[in-house]
């Protein structure tokens, strides 16, 4: 910084040195410069420079003194005494300063005396001169190339001589220029003479002179450009008017052109004496259009004027020419209703030929003939019409001056027909600002097609549809599409190629961009759900500004947590509306780091958001539906056999606990007593008993008669107190149970014959001495109106029993009998005993082949 500052401080001591020297003041006060040869050198010269004080000021007696030549600001010498002189060669082109200064012990330098070399060549011979004079009073004007810059002062003089010796000489001159003004005007009178014209150039270091150039009036006159233009449209035409404007009187020759004011090349038209008029033709309506006019004296000889300004307006307008390019989109909305959206391109400026105003639509159902009208300013229109029937839609342009032809298309369903879709579309860019779609044509349906229409659109994340929509028309006989407009880098589009017959059409689609590069972002995780024995992840979509071209996968990484295994991946192909995907790799109970990424053709994306999820392994509800299935079958197989069933049962009667008892059902409620009431002894028939047998389900108790005969005691029974609700279990008393007994008569069951069935055993706790009663063949009981309920009496077939023999009674025995596999304690409950006058079926015997042997 302080070098700049130092370098700034001294450039201006030097420049107020220039301008003194410039302004012819005395600054020279302690001393002298001079320069030999001279002050003006050619390049290449070297000069002696010398500085020197002056005797007469008080410098000249200052001790030690010091003398220093500076150039340009530059030290280039330094003397120790009054005087000092230097050689100085190699100096540059233009002015060099060189500066003397005194420098005194102990002080600052003083300022003594400066010069200015100037150095430079000698002038070159001018070249190309030529003269002009502009219009028929104008002044001759002559230009020339002066050659090399000189670096130094140069004047340049004209001398024209004319016809009979006269000479103009000294009219002009002009110090480093290259064009001068004789100030004379020639007349159409000398336009035969000539006249000889040249210029010399001179400097310090030398002159030089140009070549003469001869010429005429006729040569150098050039008429004034036309001037006050004006257009007029002939009965409001906008193909054909009239131009006018003014000129000098002698020019014989004009040339006009003219143009759209868009366009960058010129239509010349040539006219001989038009006098200031000319009519064109062939405009284009509504078009702004700039006209200019050049004009020329002599058609072989002189030269043409400067072109007029520019004249700019607008033709008028016309009625529109063409047709609208029309395209559609359908979309159900109900059962019978659809939504028609219908588009157009505007038409050229030459096919419009004026200010579209409005579009008219119209839409007609041919077989029912309804139609439908509406206008709009817009390229665009949305309706909604009936699902049945055969629509067609027409829209034409309408301006001040009329309307175009209409345009009509048949709304037919633009991918219905499977038979109509083209095949392989593909779509890959040619460069930055297009994209080459190909396809092959429908295959059967090759001849039905009429035209096939190419769309295309930007797709935005979360939108099914982006406007605005573009399309091409193209004949049939095509299978490519070169798609330039509205296409910008680094965006995917939509693509849909539609093949149209007179009723039907087919289409496929595509993606495609025009250039691509890796995606900024990748996709942010979501959500990550559990469902059966897979992971479902959620993201959100890469904003389309960030896409940068078209996705073609995306891939979700996943790992153990605090893992340094590489990463695993699945790939997913990239759908418009798909936004999750199922993970079904990952085990259960571990914790896992997921991500995602998406890529391009240009490459993958940086990663996503991480998210950790440990999955829970719920069980699989078909294997578990599975196995009970085939359980439940083979159990049931299993019962259905009979030996298997009866093992079963045995096995899982022995598991029962002994305070479990199954009840008893009491005869006394059973709907055969309620028939046939309780008498004090009854003898019933042999035919009463002779029914059918009832269901398992409620089994049919066997009338039981009471007779009056000698008891016989058989065995005691535990005393049993008044109902009370505990059990005791005190040493109880003794009772008697007496059966009644008699002598069997013939025709009874015998032990040789039959096997008696014992209907009821009674297994209950017994004294060892007890015995069992004789059977009789007419069996009567008491009347009872309660029958217990006991644990331990199943029944039983036993062989038949002979009146005197009693069976083993041994407790030992007895309790060896009952096995018991219950994981429930012995004693835990008793099995409540009940006694008293009551008889019940659990001391009793019965046996039914006597009724038998009767039946038969």
């Amino acid at each position: 910084m302080a070098h700049t500052l130092r370098r700034f401080l001294l450039g201006l001591n030097f420049l107020f040195m220039w301008l003194l020297i410039k302004a012819d003041i005395d600054p020279c006060k302690r001393g002298t410069v001079t320069v030999k040869p001279s002050l003006v050198i050619p390049l290449g010269s070297a000069v002696n420079i010398s500085c020197s004080l002056n005797p007469k000021h008080r410098s000249w007696n200052h001790p030690g003194s010091k003398l220093v030549l500076l150039k340009s600001g530059k030290r280039v010498h330094s003397h120790n005494g009054r005087s000092s002189t230097i050689q100085v060669s190699n100096l540059s082109l233009g002015i060099t300063v060189f500066v003397c200064q005194v420098y005194y012990p102990q002080t600052s330098p003083y300022y003594v005396c400066g010069a200015e070399i100037s150095v430079g060549v000698a002038p070159e011979p001018p070249r190309n001169l030529s003269c002009l004079q502009e219009g028929e009073h104008g002044t001759v004007v002559c230009t020339w190339d002066p050659g090399l810059d000189t670096h130094l002062k140069t004047h340049y003089t004209l001398q024209l001589t004319g016809p009979n010796n006269v000479t103009c000489q000294d009219q002009g001159s002009c110090q480093n220029c290259n064009r001068l003004s004789l100030g004379i005007s020639l007349t159409s009178h000398l336009a035969e003479s000539k006249f000889t014209v040249s210029v010399t150039a001179k400097n310090q270091l030398g002159n030089s002179s140009s070549f003469p150039f001869t010429f005429t009036f006729l040569d150098i006159v050039r008429p004034l450009p036309p001037w006050d233009i004006r257009i007029d449209f002939l009965n409001a035409s906008g193909s054909r008017c009239i131009v006018q404007w003014k000129d000098e009187d002698q020019v014989a020759f004009n040339r006009l052109r003219y143009r759209p004011s868009n366009s960058m090349s010129w239509n010349m038209v040539n006219a001989t004496n038009a006098k200031g008029r000319y009519s064109l033709q062939h405009l284009k309506p509504f078009t702004e259009y700039e006209f200019q006019i050049s004009s020329k004296l002599y058609l072989s000889k002189g030269s043409w004027s400067n072109w007029s300004k520019l004249l700019t307006t607008q033709t008028p307008e016309e009625v529109p020419v063409g047709t609208l390019d029309i395209w559609y989109m359908k979309q159900n909305i109900s059962s019978n209703r659809q939504q028609i959206s219908l588009f157009w391109k505007k038409l050229s400026t030459s096919e419009a030929r004026g200010k579209i105003l409005q579009y008219q639509v119209t839409l007609q159902e041919v077989t029912r003939k309804i139609t439908l009208q509406n206008i709009t300013a817009h390229t665009s229109w949305t309706g909604v019409i009936p699902r049945t029937g055969a629509w067609t839609a027409s829209v034409s342009a309408a301006s001040s001056k009329g309307s175009s032809a209409p345009t009509r298309i048949n709304l037919v369903d633009l991918c219905g027909t499977g038979l109509l879709a083209p095949s392989w579309v593909s779509a890959k860019s040619e460069n930055m600002d297009n994209i080459v779609v190909t396809w092959q044509p429908p295959g059967k349906a090759v001849s039905a097609v009429r035209v096939y229409i190419v769309e295309w659109r930007a797709l935005e994340p979360g939108r099914n549809v982006s406007f605005p929509l573009h399309w091409l028309r193209i004949p049939p006989n095509n299978t490519s599409a070169l798609i330039s407009e509205n296409i910008n880098p680094y965006v995917c589009y939509e693509i849909q190629v539609h093949a149209l017959s007179e009723d039907q059409g087919g289409c496929s689609s595509t993606l495609g961009d025009s250039r691509h590069k890796a995606p900024l972002t990748g996709p942010h995780i979501i959500a990550i759900t559990e469902k059966r024995k897979s992971l479902f992840i959620s993201w959100s979509r890469i904003p389309a500004q960030e896409q940068m071209g078209c996705i073609l996968y995306y891939r979700i990484y996943w790992k153990e947590r605090d893992s340094a295994a590489q990463p695993e991946l699945c790939e997913i192909p990239y759908r418009h509306s798909q936004n999750s995907s199922p993970v079904s790799s990952l085990q259960p109970g571990v914790t896992y780091v997921l991500w995602m990424t998406a890529l391009t053709a240009a490459g993958e994306s940086p990663q996503g958001n991480q998210r950790e999820f440990c999955p829970q392994g719920k069980a699989n509800w078909k294997a578990f539906v599975a196995s009970s299935i085939c359980i439940a079958i083979i159990t049931v197989g299993i019962f259905s056999v009979r030996p298997f069933r009866q093992k079963a049962f045995a096995f899982l009667s022995t598991l029962r606990p002994h305070w479990y008892c199954r009840t008893i059902p009491d005869p006394a409620n059973s709907t055969w007593v309620k028939k046939y009431p309780i008498v004090e002894k009854t003898h019933l028939s042999m035919d009463n008993l002779l029914m059918a047998w009832p269901t398992p389900e409620e089994p049919e108790p066997l009338i039981i008669n009471e007779v009056l005969y000698q008891m016989t005691p058989v065995f005691r029974q535990p005393y049993c107190p008044k109902r009370q609700g505990i059990i005791s279990h005190s040493t109880p008393k003794e009772d008697t149970i007496y059966i009644a007994s008699s002598p069997l008569p013939t025709g009874t069951l015998t032990a040789d014959t039959r096997q008696l069935v014992n209907l009821y055993k009674m297994l209950g706790r017994r004294e060892p001495d007890s015995k069992l009663g004789n059977l009789t063949n007419s069996l009567t009981v008491a009347p009872v109106d309660y029958l217990s309920s006991h644990e331990g009496y199943l029944p039983s077939n036993m062989e038949d029993l002979s009146p005197h023999e009693a069976p083993p009674t041994d407790s030992l025995e007895l309790e060896h009998q009952h096995i018991s596999l219950s994981i429930f304690a012995s004693g835990s409950l008793r099995p409540l005993t009940f006694c008293g006058e009551r008889l019940t079926l659990d001391q009793l015997k019965m046996g039914y082949d006597s009724l038998m042997s009767n039946e038969a």
